[in-house]
């Protein structure tokens, strides 16, 4: 790849090695500036990179949670699709910010962290992507090839795991070509098998046990969550993109990949819900509750695409898990850093998936709900630091050393220090306000979300410039380089 670039970003900052387009390699660096001669791809590739993903039992049961909160179909479904759009809306926005910038979400999150500050968010988001989704996701795909196969539990398991890490390790190129293939089976046996459950359904079987609108907020939080989930994910799968690319497009078709298979599954999975199936089926094997009524060999089939949908989503976890620890900022000086990385997320993952294979469903619905606790304050700073900062050059504030403002930080840390002790409404820990008040349902997310853009936008605008905004953005001097010398930078 030859020819003259100019890269607006210190160069000791742009990926090295040459990757192009090429799907059997093993993509080099970790979570710098793609190079322009790098950028490939187009906006519709987006839909299956996040329609797959989705495709998968633990979008099946956020649909099943109204069951246990005590809401009419309705009200679930109306919950679903509003929460699903608020979700994707969001992944569409921060998607479009990709292709611009070149650089993974986590690193986009220091323009308002800073590259100390952001060490909470990418930590955090480390932590819950690379184990905690890819446990989750693992689970279910383990159970799906466990109940086909009649295998024990943790040989699938193992088995379901290696082929998630292999995908990850190869990186961004087979990742978007793994979740192509994947889609034309998914889309069809799920749609199938969604339709089959729509017109079996009893919708007055969920007649509304008290859950009222806290029942409501429940699900709403639990679907956004699941949606928002993916977040800050968003800009990895995007920054191959050309840097002039219809950021309209770019977000059209990330968010409608997201939407369009979480309303379907969700709803599926309500629908499911309503149907008798043996007592305490769904919190012990929730897979084997949701083929339950289904044709055997259908059953099959989908349990089938369970599994390959586990892995799907977990490629993307283990990968945006290593792209979220690259983003802390710890220096491997090693070419293939990301993908050791993921081996080694992938390995945690396992270790918690394996102890989550009993009572697979009660652990589900805690963890889905709150995923939210932490992604609504950290949009609220993310998108007001974006709003604050609208019409700035804030290139230099990707990999500035001196860009270390704390309004960030303590305003997401607060946020939650707030509304998880307040609103927190999960069995394993109910909040004062939702213990008192059980018709606030859980409120974390947007208490969080509020007070989060409200105290960075107060610090941002009194603390001293460096502490409220950090280094100053201006004029950057972009750097001709060809690609090779980008690479060896």
């Amino acid at each position: 790849m030859a020819g003259t670039q100019a890269v607006p970003i210190p160069i000791s900052e742009v990926r090295e090695g040459d990757y192009g387009t090429k799907v059997a390699a093993v993509e080099p660096g970790g979570a710098e500036f793609i190079p322009l001669t790098e950028r490939h791809g187009r906006p519709l590739n987006l839909f299956w990179t996040w329609t797959s993903p989705n495709f998968e039992f633990a979008t099946v049961f956020v649909g099943v949670l109204p069951m246990f909160f005590g809401e009419t179909f309705t009200q679930a479904a109306l919950a679903i699709v509003l929460g699903s759009a608020l979700g994707s809306i969001s992944l569409g926005v921060l998607s479009a910010r990709g292709p611009r910038h070149g650089v993974p979400q986590m690193i986009l999150s220091r323009i308002s962290f800073g590259r100390f500050g952001n060490i909470l968010p990418a930590g955090v988001n480390a932590l819950v992507a690379g184990v905690g989704w890819f446990a989750v996701n693992s689970v279910s795909g383990t159970l799906a090839l466990s109940a086909l196969t009649g295998w024990h539990e943790v040989p699938c398991l193992l088995l379901i795991t290696l082929v998630q890490i292999a995908v990850a390790f190869f990186g961004h190129n087979l990742v978007h070509a793994f979740e192509r293939l994947a889609f034309p089976l998914l889309a069809l046996v799920f749609v199938v098998v969604s339709v089959i459950l729509l017109g079996e359904s009893h919708p007055s079987a969920l007649n509304g046990g008290g859950g009222g609108i806290g029942g409501f907020l429940l699900t709403l939080g639990a679907t956004f969550g699941y949606a928002a989930g993916w977040n800050p994910y968003a800009a990895d799968y995007t920054r191959y993109l050309k840097q002039n690319e219809n950021s309209r497009s770019v977000a059209l078709w990330a968010g409608a990949g997201v939407f369009v298979s979480c309303v379907l599954l969700e709803l599926a999975g309500t629908a499911a819900a309503t149907l008798v199936v043996p007592n305490g089926l769904w919190d012990t094997d929730p897979t084997a509750g949701f083929i339950y009524h289904i044709t055997p060999w259908l059953g099959d089939v989908t349990l089938v695409c369970i599994a390959i949908g586990a892995v799907c989503a977990n490629a993307l976890n283990v990968y945006s898990g290593a792209m979220s620890f690259m983003a802390l900022g710890i220096k491997i000086p090693l070419t293939a850093r990301r993908a050791l990385v993921a081996v080694v997320f992938g390995i945690a993952g396992f270790l918690l998936a394996w102890s989550g294979l009993s009572d697979a469903g009660s652990k589900y619905n805690n963890f889905l709900l709150v995923i939210a606790y932490w992604i609504g304050p950290w949009l609220g700073v993310f998108f007001t630091d974006q709003f604050l900062r609208r019409g700035r050059n804030v290139e230099p504030l990707l990999f500035g050393r001196k860009h270390n403002p704390i309004s960030g930080v303590i305003a997401m840390a607060a946020a939650m220090a707030i509304s998880i002790p307040l609103f927190s409404n999960q069995t394993d820990f109910t909040g004062y306000l939702a213990k008192r008040h059980p018709a606030l349902g859980d409120l974390t997310f947007e208490a969080g979300f509020v007070l989060a853009a409200a105290i960075y936008w107060l610090l941002f605008t009194i603390l001293p410039r460096s502490l409220g905004q950090g280094a100053a953005e201006g004029a950057q001097a972009s750097v001709d380089v060809t690609a090779a010398e980008a690479a060896t930078a």
